[in-house]
């Protein structure tokens, strides 16, 4: 899930330059892209896949592991700070327990762990690349007919290539509006700031989506005072209210505030120079010394060509695909972020294997799939399947079991008791339709939840599953015995 997209739209190589022909061509080295590169590289294809700056893809680079790197390192700091409560301290000519609570962050040291964790990452890429037998091209490509590319190189010089099969894996970019006064003032995206070249006083977000609320708990675990400006009722408007409001009392337990059914209206720099002030619909003003815009991505096509190659958009942008992820044009396929995928490494994962299962003359689909998620905010959230609200829409007789995480031993132990397990039960059938978990490793414990439902398992079942005590997935059995 990477882009690379191209800048011109007029060919600059002559007709009669040669075309290099090739069993498979990726555009875009993104996780799909680059999965399925290097198996059909290794299993004897003729390979290319050309990317234009982020070897890895978004992910290693910009998004999942920067992103979490940061949020380890931060999570330290505040256990660190509070770390009194667990009986820790220093001798008192080091200043005891109130040295501990007045810790902070090397951000020097802070950036080159993260610069070291994704410096690995890139490094392994660049060697796994060639040893697939692929060749891998750093470019920017853009479509000059059916399945043929002209490929401007970093490096300086031209290629053409004709892939018998196309792939394209070009990802999204951080969505700017247009509102007024933002290009007149200085700003970041979710990707600025994960460069981190300085530590914001104060930080205004725009956006309480994944990326926006997951960028202020980081924040807010490094002491900086965050406002949240949300157009929508409240923040992750997937979730069910009583979902978002559990993330949001974590929120302001870190110093965040959060604004919702506050449409951004107007921005501009502060009378003194010294920050930026944001107008809501309602006439709200917000300041901060730091403006951050989390409003979603935009799928990189454009520049890229697809016209020539006959592929089609979507109304909303990006690659039109069918359940096979094959777009509008004979044996040119999309897959990830730009082909709609949800925004989730994990999912691009899942269309590289609909892909190679396809690419080996077996049936595949992307139709069905369950795709959890998880919010790395303090605490965490994990997700799976439909939402209270969903399951009532979609016409469901609903049960819904809820504990607090408070109720869970393991939360007690560690000292991390916000938050609440929730999951959602097919009163009929009883089956689980879906569950939000909010609290200490929700990320790893939704996972169960995911398992079962692949499992066709019955709740009762799950509930009365003899799960390894004390463990966070104990509270399973716990919300599911407050049905009965």
């Amino acid at each position: 899930m990477t882009s690379s997209a191209t800048i011109s739209n007029e060919p600059a190589c002559s007709r009669d330059q040669r075309v290099e022909e090739v069993d498979l061509l990726v555009v875009g080295g993104g996780k799909a892209g680059k999965s399925l590169a290097m198996l059909r590289a290794k299993a004897g294809d003729k390979v290319i896949m050309v990317e234009r700056d982020k070897v890895g893809g978004t992910c290693i680079n910009v998004a999942c592991i920067p992103t979490k790197t940061l949020i380890s390192a931060a999570r330290v700091l505040h256990e660190v700070q509070g770390s009194g409560a667990y009986g820790v301290t220093l001798p008192e000519q080091d200043g005891g327990t109130d040295a501990l609570t007045q810790a902070r962050i090397d951000l020097a040291s802070f950036r080159a762990r993260k610069e070291a964790v994704v410096g690995g990452m890139v490094a392994a890429h660049e060697k796994m690349f060639p040893a697939s037998g692929m060749d891998f091209v750093k470019g920017t490509a853009r479509f000059v007919g059916e399945r043929t590319v002209e490929i401007a190189l970093n490096d300086g010089g031209l290629r053409r290539v004709r892939g018998a099969k196309v792939l394209i894996n070009t990802g999204t970019t951080p969505s700017v509006p247009s509102i007024e006064g933002l290009s007149d003032v200085r700003y970041w995206t979710s990707e600025d700031l994960l460069t981190l070249p300085e530590l914001p006083s104060s930080l205004i977000v725009l956006g309480g989506g994944v990326i926006g609320v997951e960028m202020a708990s980081l924040m807010g675990l490094l002491g900086v005072p965050v406002t949240i400006v949300h157009a929508g009722p409240h923040i992750l408007d997937r979730e069910d209210e009583d979902v978002a409001a559990e993330v949001t009392a974590g929120l302001e337990a870190l110093g965040v505030t959060v604004l919702a059914g506050a449409p951004a209206s107007k921005v501009a720099a502060a009378a003194d120079g010294s920050g930026v002030v944001v107008t809501t619909a309602d006439g709200h003003e917000v300041s901060g010394s730091h403006l951050l815009v989390a409003l979603g991505r935009t799928p990189v096509t454009a520049g890229l060509g697809l016209e020539a190659a006959g592929v089609e958009l979507t109304e909303r942008g990006f690659v039109r695909v069918d359940d096979h992820l094959r777009t509008t044009a004979e044996n040119v396929y999309a897959a990830g972020d730009v082909a709609g995928t949800p925004q989730f490494t994990h999912a691009s994962w899942n269309d590289f294997r609909v892909l190679r299962d396809l690419f080996a003359g077996k049936e595949a689909s992307t139709t069905g799939r369950l795709i959890p998620w998880a919010v790395f905010t303090t605490p965490e959230l994990g997700h799976v399947g439909l939402t209270e609200a969903e399951a009532r829409q979609a016409g469901y007789e609903v049960r819904v079991a809820k504990t607090p995480t408070a109720a869970v031993p393991r939360a007690k132990t560690l000292g991390r008791t916000e938050g609440f397990l929730k999951i959602i039960i097919d009163a009929r059938a009883d089956l689980i339709l879906g569950a939000a978990i909010i609290g200490a490793e929700a990320s790893e414990v939704i996972t169960s939840i995911q398992m079962a439902m692949l499992g066709g398992l019955r709740w009762q079942q799950v509930r009365d599953a003899v799960i390894t005590h004390p463990t966070m997935s104990e509270g399973l059995n716990i919300v599911l015995d407050s049905l009965g």
